[in-house]
């Protein structure tokens, strides 16, 4: 059996969790290997954090707002998406609740993207979260993403 991954919790941060129409991406300034792609907002669980407390915490520290969870973005794998031969990302929808996103840690710029068909190509995704932004986009439409 595979040893665990370590786990990775992010968001899809969306306009309106009832009728979404806007993804917020964040523009990686490191490591050098990822500075200048695009992914979704998030970061390592920590020891004895659960994987909600964790979101919820990268999400004060790297763009300095609060969320309201909605439905998860369910992964192939056990333990969500793997993005490499150590880690899984567990992803959820979520919409603000209080604080304006800002680029406080990790990031240098933020945008909010149309959620069409054209949020995977408008700008370059860390190759990992591809896949993801792809199922977002199918979810989003079948509007299971509350």
């Amino acid at each position: 059996m595979p040893a665990e991954l370590k786990q990775i919790v992010a968001v899809a941060i969306v306009d309106d969790l009832a009728q979404p129409t806007k993804l917020l991406a964040a523009r990686r300034n490191r490591p050098e290997a990822l500075a200048g792609l695009w992914e979704f907002p998030g970061g390592k669980v920590e020891p004895g954090e659960s994987e909600v407390e964790a979101v919820r915490r990268e999400l004060r520290e790297e763009l300095g707002v609060q969320l309201r969870l909605g439905a998860p973005i369910p992964g192939p794998h056990p333990q969500g998406w793997q993005l490499n031969e150590k880690a899984a990302m567990r992803m959820w929808f979520a919409q603000i609740t209080d604080g304006e996103p800002a680029t406080l840690d990790g990031h240098d710029q933020l945008s909010w993207l149309e959620l069409d068909d054209q949020v995977g190509e408008v700008v370059d995704w860390i190759p990992a979260d591809a896949p993801i932004v792809a199922a977002c986009l199918a979810q989003a439409r079948s509007g299971s993403q509350q």
